[in-house]
């Protein structure tokens, strides 16, 4: 992991100095955390951070654990004494933690306290090699280390600076682009490799994943290459958005990235097979080759030339140094960010957020991400002007970024996940670099779900919400939705309840569910949910008044069946009431 993925933190107002050390070692931010602790580090952990923390182990044990996943999906985290005698790696050892460990124990003048067995005993680990090899059988780490810790002899097929710590014995000279083989006695032999080869792919339009996969397996299986020395994928942009492309790197799990039409335009007099269709359908005079070529640097050679099916080719050059600049292919994550606390706010949001390259969205709902928006590139935009907010967003992920739009509650209610739709189905006003990109969806809570959730369960039945907003929705089209949810007796949330120039349809939404439900029907006013001013009202369809509710409020009407009661502990629900909706379990307990 990157040290830019890593995140320190000190808990109350101790270890600050220390703290800001270690981030300008690491060049990563520094968080100074209060109130809900365990929170805000379950927070940083599940946006997929690592953290380094100036406190004691079991205070990240207590605050982590529910949250743990696998060894390999883990980010590191490591605890740091207030005084630096000790650095102990808890998670992510066998990717970055034990290094890092070390690297600060001696900034610190500390210790590393290292507690994975390979590394403690051997001092290496098997299943880790450094960057630029690949375990192949990483099934036979696991073993293989239990057997050298019993004290079994291992045997190298070739010399490896990283394993010279296992001193084994050295049974070969292969060469550098050859694999190199650890036996070990009573285990598996462990294969590492190192990448060298790049792929380039090229495809047509709604080419299908499993021949694209199917033409690369059979071409490197007759040049006898393994897909296990690929260091990636590359292709040319217009194929950013090809299903087929994409699915062979989850294939083979690898990454992929793209060309400009013009930057594959330069490796023309390199290429095998150049071809005058080709650059009359994508401007270029091959993808394949060309895209091969590109990552493997100004020397690369072809070891396949272009091999192709009626709808795909692929072509593999040997890596001779650094790849030609290419780029990913753009995200625009819509999230939302639920009402505004942390506690709120989904793991997958979360790690979204942390991934982002960029923040776009209203002034507000960026801040009130706190430490979790902090160092990151970000665009406010006031409100109003939604559509120009959307566009920039998919135009930055156009251009290769991994941007977040963000929005409150739930992206796709009331908020900008269907305007990026609507903006992507129509023919103009988009480049098309910004219609290639890749669209997450992420949901958030959204205020009705909270609101009802502090008040009980006053969703507890059919409901629907409502917008009383006519500047996109015309006046009549709302009164007709009025009456249908009056009459279909749903709970109704109301959104967008007034503003200073709209304060007239409020009042008549309560009278046309007046006609339909009686006058006691509990209502919910509820205001800037999940923050510090949090404001929940009780009210009833009679003694609803429109000047008690303001844009910040969602307005929740309960159906004829929806009732209030009082409740022992006088602190629950509304000022010691609970409001809900039966759904009818005691009429099925009857019959």
């Amino acid at each position: 992991m990157a040290h830019a993925d890593m995140v320190v933190v000190t808990l109350g107002e101790t270890g600050h100095e220390m703290a800001q050390t270690i981030a300008a070692h690491l060049d990563a931010p520094h968080q100074a955390l209060r109130g809900d602790v365990p929170g805000q580090l379950a927070a940083i952990f599940t946006a997929g951070q690592g953290l380094v923390a100036l406190c004691a182990s079991g205070i990240l044990i207590r605050a982590l654990a529910p949250f743990l996943g696998t060894k390999w999906r883990d980010p590191p985290v490591l605890s740091v004494a207030l005084d630096g005698s000790s650095v102990v790696p808890l998670l992510g050892g066998h990717h970055g933690a034990n290094d890092m460990a070390r690297d600060l124990a001696a900034l610190l003048g500390g210790h590393a306290a290292l507690t994975t067995g390979g590394e403690a005993r051997l001092g290496v680990a098997l299943d880790a090699p450094p960057e630029g090899w690949r375990l192949v059988t990483p099934e036979a780490a696991k073993p293989a280390m239990a057997r050298l810790l019993e004290g079994a002899a291992a045997k190298v097929s070739g010399a490896a600076d990283w394993l010279a710590p296992l001193n084994a014995e050295v049974t070969g000279t292969p060469g550098p682009t050859e694999p190199i083989v650890l036996s070990v006695e009573g285990a598996e032999p462990l294969i590492y490799r190192r990448p060298h080869l790049s792929l380039g792919v090229g495809c047509a339009r709604g080419c299908r994943p499993e021949d694209l996969i199917a033409l690369v397996g059979r071409a490197l299986a007759e040049a006898g290459l393994s897909a296990d020395d690929l260091t990636g994928i590359w292709s040319v942009d217009v194929k950013a958005d090809e299903a087929a492309v994409h699915a062979l790197a989850s294939h083979l799990g690898l990454p992929v990235r793209f060309y400009s039409a013009q930057q594959l335009e330069e490796l023309t007099p390199r290429l095998a097979n150049p071809s005058d269709v080709v650059f009359a359908e994508v401007g270029c005079h091959g993808v394949a080759e060309a895209a091969a070529l590109a990552a493997g640097g100004a020397d690369a050679t072809l070891v396949l030339e272009k091999t192709k099916t009626a709808t795909a080719t692929c072509a593999v050059a040997r890596t001779t140094g650094a790849p030609m600049p290419a780029r990913a292919r753009g995200r625009l994550a819509v999230v939302g960010i639920g009402p505004g606390a942390a506690e709120f706010r989904t793991p997958q949001v979360s790690r979204l957020i942390a991934e982002a390259d960029e923040l776009v969205g209203y002034g507000l709902y960026i801040d009130l991400l706190g430490s979790l928006a902090a160092g990151k590139p970000r665009k406010d935009f006031p409100l109003g002007g939604e559509e120009a907010r959307c566009a920039y967003a998919l135009e930055r992920a156009g251009e290769g970024r991994s941007v977040v739009l963000v929005c409150s509650g739930d992206g796709g209610i009331y908020a900008m996940g269907a305007l990026v739709m609507e903006l992507l189905s129509r023919d103009q006003g988009l480049s098309d670099a910004a219609r290639r990109v890749e669209v997450v969806n992420a949901p958030g809570v959204s205020a009705l779900q909270l609101a009802s959730a502090r008040a009980g369960a006053l969703l507890g039945h059919d409901f629907c919400t409502i917008s009383l907003s006519d500047l996109l929705t015309p006046r009549g089209d709302i009164i007709a939705r009025l009456h249908a949810a009056a009459a279909g007796d749903f709970v109704v949330a109301f959104y967008n309840p007034v503003s200073q120039r709209r304060r007239t349809l409020l009042a008549e939404a309560r009278e046309i569910l007046r006609a339909h439900r009686p006058d006691d029907t509990p209502v919910l006013l509820a205001s800037n949910l999940g923050r510090p001013e949090e404001r929940l009202v009780e009210r009833t369809l009679a003694t609803l008044e429109v000047d008690e509710v303001d844009m910040l409020t969602v307005v929740l009407v309960g159906a004829r069946g929806s009732r209030g009661f009082s409740v022992g502990d006088g602190a629950a629900g509304v000022a010691g009431r609970h409001l809900s909706t039966p759904r009818g379990y005691a009429n099925k307990e009857q019959s």
